[in-house]
């Protein structure tokens, strides 16, 4: 290969990976982010359960 397509490859590769990491991290934040709203909502809805067997 001559070094002029290598010097090409070295520039496009990252150029056309960042956006695919980007979205790739947004992606792994959102999932993040609903597993624990949805781990929190549950020990609220398990604690709640727990203060009405106390009551009764």
């Amino acid at each position: 290969m001559e070094w002029q397509i290598i010097v090409a490859l070295v520039v496009a590769i990252p150029i056309i990976l960042f956006p695919v990491a980007f979205v790739w991290y947004l992606n792994a934040g959102g999932i993040y982010t609903a597993v624990k709203e949805a781990r929190a909502r549950r020990v609220a809805r398990e604690k709640d359960a727990k203060e009405r067997i106390k009551v009764k």
